[in-house]
């Protein structure tokens, strides 16, 4: 702790820590660069660091002592204060130094030819968004408006800025990219994300094959994610099936992540997923759901929503489930349909509208023949079923063949 540290150990540990720096520049040695920067690693020599800044109280002096050191003061001057303030779980003020020092450290890779430093502007676009996001939760609690998230959004588009040019700094484009998307994700500002997806797809001097594929699975988790909320579901299913494709298949709890969506998504299209793959993957708030597709069980359905209608809005995917009723209603009709085949093959395409609400009855769905009407004449428009209304006799005719077509990988009336 500080309190037993005397001046001459808080002198060597912030010496030490300049000449680490200074020399991980001068070498380029990113490996060593990296974790000089990285606040949330908590590593134990940061700790030191920041108490024996805590003590001296006068690190702007040796930083300016010597040349080797004053070079990067814009950067390590702000960094300083920002590990003191850090230390002392000061996350507001922490927020604004880390950024200084950010944009200090920008100025300088703009000048730097090569790409060696990359991974290091990666932790400073990583640190940067885990700060701000903790500095918010510290304004919220104290009653402020949190407002750094916002901020950090900002800075790295300036970083996506330096980074969207010629020359191979631009494969360090995606991360950033990835960064962003976690922050408009984290404000429901979601919309932002468009200006960059039209950079890294349409522009010419991005190859999207040449990016990482950590950072390949990442994109297109998320623009899988953004494709679910505006309801293409089979964009968002290639997008989400890519990322589970190529992530890490070590990697369970992303793809969790990447099936809490892809599910939804393969579910409106009429593709079921495995039970043993919802219980793998600790994903069984989805086994009802899928029950009642089986079934043709609206009660089933409309039970599971409810049952776990915080979570499924807190993901986003509640009302692409809750759209699900369409095949719900189809498959219980497609039952009715088999039962009659089986009792009176000749008759079996024509399907009485009082059958169909004795059979919403014993689910305890209480419906009359003008909403039971209004739903099979959906399915028909959406072509879930194949048929037209006798309405004198109150019937369904339905097509002799394939009267309730699959979704083959469809969307609903794609």
């Amino acid at each position: 702790m500080a309190a037993y540290l005397s001046m001459g150990e808080a002198h060597r540990r912030i010496t030490d820590y300049l000449a680490r720096f200074s020399d991980a520049v001068a070498s380029q040695d990113v490996a060593s660069l990296k974790p000089l920067l990285s606040l949330s690693s908590a590593s134990p020599s940061l700790v030191s660091l920041a108490d024996a800044l805590n003590l001296l109280q006068d690190s702007n002096r040796l930083i300016k002592q010597s040349d080797r050191y004053s070079q990067f003061a814009e950067i390590l001057a702000p960094l300083f204060r920002c590990l003191q303030n850090y230390r002392l779980h000061n996350l507001v003020d922490a927020y604004p130094a880390y950024e200084k020092a950010a944009n200090a450290f920008i100025q300088e890779f703009r000048n730097w030819d090569s790409a060696w430093a990359l991974e290091a502007l990666y932790v400073i676009a990583y640190e940067i968004r885990v700060l701000a996001e903790r500095a918010d939760r510290e304004l919220s609690a104290n009653g402020k408006m949190p407002e750094k998230l916002k901020a950090a959004g900002s800075f790295l588009m300036k970083v996506f800025g330096v980074l969207a040019g010629k020359g191979p700094k631009r494969v360090g484009a995606l991360y950033v990219t990835c960064q962003l998307f976690k922050v408009y994700f984290k404000l429901g500002t979601v919309h932002l994300c468009r200006s960059v997806i039209r950079s890294i797809e349409t522009a010419r001097i991005f190859d999207f094959e040449e990016f990482p594929q950590r950072d390949k699975v990442t994109y297109m988790y998320y623009t899988g994610r953004l494709e679910v909320y505006n309801e293409n579901f089979t964009a968002a299913d290639q997008k989400l099936s890519y990322a589970l494709a190529h992530c890490n298949p070590h990697s369970e709890a992303n793809i969790r992540m990447i099936l809490k969506y892809l599910i939804p998504v393969k579910l409106s299209i009429g593709i079921l997923p495995k039970d043993w793959l919802l219980e793998r993957y600790n994903l069984v708030e989805y086994s009802n759901i899928v029950q009642a597709l089986k079934r043709g069980d609206l009660r089933l359905l409309r039970s599971a929503l409810e049952e776990h209608e915080d979570r499924f809005l807190r993901s986003g995917v509640y009302l692409v489930l809750e759209k699900l009723e369409l095949q719900v209603y189809q498959r219980l009709l497609k039952k009715i349909y088999i039962i009659q085949k089986q009792k009176e093959p000749t008759k079996a395409h024509q399907m009485k509208l009082e059958v169909i609400i004795k059979a919403l009855k014993w689910l305890e769905i209480d419906m009359d023949l003008d909403e039971v009407e209004c739903i099979v004449a959906i399915l028909i428009h959406k072509n879930l079923m194949k048929g037209y209304f006798a309405h004198k006799s109150k019937v369904v005719v339905l097509s002799k063949q394939d009267p309730f077509p699959k979704l083959t990988g469809k969307p609903v009336n794609a």
